[in-house]
């Protein structure tokens, strides 16, 4: 039952015509027209969570502070970001002006009015002109507002014991309605949500994330490309095209630099190559097994060079005692004597790695007083029991004639003087 006066002087065609016991139905409001004057009537749709609902209103009951920046800290706890409310306020200067419903002087008296209370910090203002980031406020939220907000928990003191802290979170938890305070009201916002406030604060204003991409380092073996015309980028871009067709851009440059680099377009013949079946890693593989081998053969010369200097003047024998080798002094030829034979043999070539190798194996060993006079005794022997070349015989054998005719006739073709001869 209504006790206010329904007719009253003045206000005829403003009081409902229903009674105020039944639901009213609010339809949305038509739009103005030039015979009508009802005014079209808009909000803003954004649903804000509990917790920053909450520091708004906890901001716009704060005493101590002027009504001015008590507006300017309800706009500043509408748009933190509620799970790290320490962090840079990025927003624009109209966006708080316009939420704080207060002109721009006005709006740089509020910030000095919070920035004395200690709820706010304002670093100097950073200007990125290459970026184009003017008119922004870059602001921080104090840990004193942020516990004043409730976006973050009161500090337990050293004085007060943890239980009664406990205590009272417990119960200015249940006096808000049974939703846990602090704490667990960040952690329920570990996520960036775009309905906190305007989803354009949250994009990422670093100038450096606005330039464009650059490249990587150029590979070492590949920066010999810059020279010749290639760019970063496109060497790059040859590499992925590379990949592409199953080869490795290192492989195709290793392979056919010589002729690259004497390329009147570089870059054509290059791609060119790309596109062609030939197997580069393989010419690459093989080429680099033959230059470990010559590496290896280069070290073994050196090792057996410096194996027969150091045994320079010794004496040597076989493991069947036929043999004697004698390296000279010098260590520069190698002389070898047969049991059987008057006269020493030198050889010739690269006999420092056959000795060393024969050395190593065990084929010859260090010849002592014992090797040398049994050597001799078997020398001794094989030239008594011969027949002396002087008293032999020379008998003209069958494959000694044919010897003797090839040799004439390859004397025939080269000299006319011994054809007319014959």
């Amino acid at each position: 039952m209504s006790i206010a006066q329904h007719f009253v002087a003045g206000e005829v065609g403003l009081r409902p015509h229903f009674p105020e016991t039944k639901n009213v139905d609010i339809s949305p409001a038509p739009q103005a027209t030039e015979d009508s004057d009802v005014i079209a009537l808009t909000s803003d749709s954004v649903n804000l969570p509990w917790v920053i609902l909450r520091a708004v209103h906890r901001a716009s009951r704060l005493d101590g502070i002027p009504a001015r920046a008590r507006s300017v800290l309800a706009a500043l706890a509408r748009t933190v970001d509620a799970s790290n409310p320490y962090d840079h306020i990025y927003a624009r200067r109209e966006l708080l002006t316009e939420r704080s419903m207060q002109s721009e002087r006005t709006f740089y008296r509020s910030l000095d009015d919070l920035e004395t209370a200690g709820l706010i910090d304002r670093p100097p203002q950073r200007r990125y002109v290459q970026a184009g980031l003017f008119g922004r406020a870059y602001l921080h939220l104090t840990e004193r507002a942020a516990i004043i907000l409730g976006l973050v928990a009161e500090p337990i003191t050293t004085d007060q014991p943890v239980e009664a802290k406990a205590d009272s979170v417990e119960s200015a938890s249940t006096n808000a309605g049974g939703l846990q305070a602090g704490t667990a009201a960040a952690e329920a916002f570990s996520y960036r949500s775009a309905n906190v406030a305007d989803g354009g604060i949250y994009k990422n204003l670093s100038p450096t994330s606005l330039q464009k991409r650059q490249p990587g380092q150029v590979p070492v073996d590949l920066q010999r490309l810059r020279p010749l015309g290639f760019r970063d980028f496109l060497i790059f871009k040859l590499m992925r095209e590379a990949r592409e067709q199953g080869k490795r851009l290192s492989d195709v440059v290793e392979a056919t630099w010589e002729h690259l680099k004497k390329a009147k377009r570089p870059i054509c013949y290059l791609r060119a190559l790309l596109t062609s079946t030939a197997d580069f890693s393989f010419q690459i593989r093989t080429r680099h097994a033959e230059q470990n081998a010559a590496r290896a053969a280069v070290e073994d010369q050196e090792a057996a060079e410096s194996l027969v200097r150091e045994v320079a003047g010794q004496s040597f024998v076989d493991a069947s005692g036929e043999r004697k080798l004698v390296v000279d002094a010098d260590g520069l030829s190698l002389s070898v004597y047969n049991a059987e034979e008057g006269v020493a043999r030198r050889e010739a070539g690269q006999w420092q790695l056959r000795f060393a190798k024969a050395l190593r194996n065990g084929q010859i060993r260090p010849a002592q007083t014992d090797d040398l006079e049994a050597f001799a005794q078997a020398r001794r022997r094989a030239t008594s029991s011969t027949v002396p070349a002087a008293d032999a015989p020379r008998i003209a054998t069958e494959a000694v004639t044919d010897h003797l005719a090839i040799l004439k006739g390859a004397l025939r073709r080269f000299s006319p003087a011994l054809a007319r001869v014959g």
